[in-house]
Formats: C-alpha cells, sequence, structure tokens
C-alpha cells in the first residue's frame, strides 16, 4: 500500500524562533496516524530542530551536492545531511532547476549520492506554462524521469518519491485541476510501470506539488494517483499544513 504523504517546502522562510514554534505546535497537534509528515527547512535550521523533533516529523533536506564533500564552496553533501539527521531530500525542485540551472544529468548524480548515504530522495518533474500550452508536457515530464531516475535498479527506484510540480503553478496562485493533476500522475505511473514494472509502479508515492492548499487539497487526494502533497506557502502555517494532512 502507497504511503500518504504531506511535506513542506519551507523554501529561504521562517526564522529560528518561528521554526521551532510550528514545530511545537505540529507535535501537540491531532496530525493523522496514516499520513508521513515531511519538513525541509532552511539548512541552518535543521539541526536546530532535529534536537527538538520527535518521531512524527520527518526532517528533509531542499538541496544537497552530488559528492559527499570537497572543494565545493557553499554546498551540503549527502552524507552531511545524513549526520545531522535528514531523511529525505529534494531532487530537482523547479527552483534549482530554473534559478541554478540544474538539469537531468546533474541530478541524476544527485540523485545516486542521496540513496548512497540511506536518503530518500525526493524527485521533482513538471512542466511550465509554455510546454502545458504547445502539448509537449508530457513529453517533457517523461524526459524527466528517464535521464534523472531511470538509471536506478528496481529496489533503488523503490526507494524514491516523486513530485509533480506543474511549474505553471508554483507560488502564482493557479492549480492544476484535479482531473489534469491525475492525468498527469497516471502518466508518470504508467511511465514507471513500463519501465520497472506494475509492482514498483504501484508501491512509488506520487505527490502533487503546484500551490496545493486547504481549500483544493480534498478533491486532488481524491484522484487514484494523488498520494499527498509537496506544499510550499501553505507550509508555513502549522493550522494550514494540518487541514491539508487532514483532507485524506
Amino acid at each position: 500500500m502507497r504511503r500518504k504523504i504531506v511535506a513542506g517546502n519551507w523554501k529561504m522562510n521562517m526564522s529560528s524562533e518561528s521554526s521551532n514554534a510550528f514545530f511545537n505546535e505540529l507535535k501537540s497537534s491531532d496530525w493523522p496516524e496514516d499520513v508521513n509528515c515531511i519538513i525541509a527547512p532552511p539548512i541552518i535550521y535543521l539541526i536546530e530542530l532535529q534536537k527538538i523533533n520527535g518521531e512524527q516529523i520527518h526532517l528533509c533536506g531542499q538541496n544537497c551536492h552530488s559528492n559527499d564533500s570537497g572543494a565545493f564552496t557553499g554546498e551540503i553533501g549527502a552524507a552531511m545531511l545524513n549526520d545531522i539527521g535528514a531523511k529525505y531530500c529534494l531532487v530537482g525542485h523547479s527552483e534549482r532547476r530554473s534559478y541554478f540551472n540544474e538539469r537531468n544529468d546533474f541530478l541524476k548524480n544527485k540523485v545516486d549520492g542521496l540513496l548512497k548515504n540511506s536518503i530518500v530522495p525526493i524527485y521533482c518533474c513538471g512542466e511550465t506554462r509554455i510546454e502545458r500550452e504547445n502539448g509537449t508536457y508530457f513529453n517533457v515530464v517523461k524526459q524527466q524521469l528517464n535521464e534523472g531516475l531511470f538509471h536506478l535498479d528496481n529496489l533503488q527506484f523503490a526507494k524514491v518519491i516523486i513530485a509533480y510540480e506543474p511549474v505553471w503553478a508554483i507560488g502564482t496562485g493557479l492549480t492544476a485541476s484535479a482531473k489534469e493533476a491525475q492525468e498527469m500522475h497516471s502518466f508518470i505511473r504508467e511511465t514507471i510501470e513500463n519501465a520497472y514494472g506494475h509492482e514498483t509502479a504501484d508501491s512509488i508515492s506520487i505527490l502533487y506539488g503546484g500551490s496545493c492548499n486547504p481549500n483544493n487539497a480534498k478533491e486532488l487526494f481524491a484522484c487514484q494517483d494523488v498520494d499527498g502533497g509537496l506544499i510550499g506557502g501553505a507550509s508555513l502555517e502549522p493550522k494550514k499544513f494540518l487541514e491539508i494532512a487532514q483532507a485524506f
């Protein structure tokens, strides 16, 4: 049975005080037992949050380098994330692809580094508005999967979480309809099945990551192939984040 997951990506937000308050409020909340809670805070707060964290919240890196160590000023290696208690790490978020020109072959190496260090990659894929409008969105996502993930063997791939991010819906207030989300999630699962077989495809959690919020989460999570959400802005407020988790 696939895991239900609600993951919060704080991006470059929050402070030491607000992040601690968030965790304390969330730990005392009525979080659904069958929903995995993942938070990706800025790296400088991850160590601090690990100290106050219980078993309920799983910590996630927002980014990592493909090498464990070396002369890469400003970077964080997967081994370092493992050392400070991160269990997950985002790979290929649309902002990393756009602002830092991260390509699929580079992301492939990040995935390998994370798995080598026992960290679960949350691999992000998705199309821009232009690619949606010109009808190439299926090909774009298939290429992202092929070049970033499909070099893995079955055992490795089974550890990965996938997040579909329609780039045109991130931070814009726009949201893919439930029909559009299900269509792409179904396509992703079918693409995985063609590469790895039905059992593996059916076990992979695929999250929706385009402006998911308390108002649309219930409809999105009701879709057959949507297993949760990668939440941006709504993950900065404990009440909204909890409401999303309770939408299953």
